[in-house]
């Protein structure tokens, strides 16, 4: 599979907003992606250095309303720790 389909996109909540004024920057990836991996995209893609990354895995839910039931899919999420004095631009201002 190709990189630019494991790095799906930025998840910009105002919780990943805050962690941004410490460097760190949060993004939804493809469930088969690693924490090596995806240090190495992120660094290739937004020219970074990155230090460290958090590897988010979070399990799909059973929903319900009314009588029928669902499943609400689960997702990964990576948190980067980026090199003092780097930043990237992908939150609003």
């Amino acid at each position: 599979m190709e990189n630019k389909f494991l790095l799906k996109r930025p998840i910009v909540t105002e919780k990943s907003t805050d962690l941004g004024k410490y460097g760190k920057y949060t993004f939804l990836v493809a469930k088969e992606l690693t924490s090596s991996e995806a240090k190495k995209i992120v660094e290739s893609k937004y020219n970074v250095k990155v230090i460290k990354t958090n590897v988010i895995n979070a399990k799909s839910k059973v929903r319900r309303l009314g009588q029928s039931v669902g499943e609400k899919p689960g997702y990964k999420k990576i948190i980067v720790t980026l090199q003092k004095g780097q930043k990237l631009d992908i939150l609003p201002q």
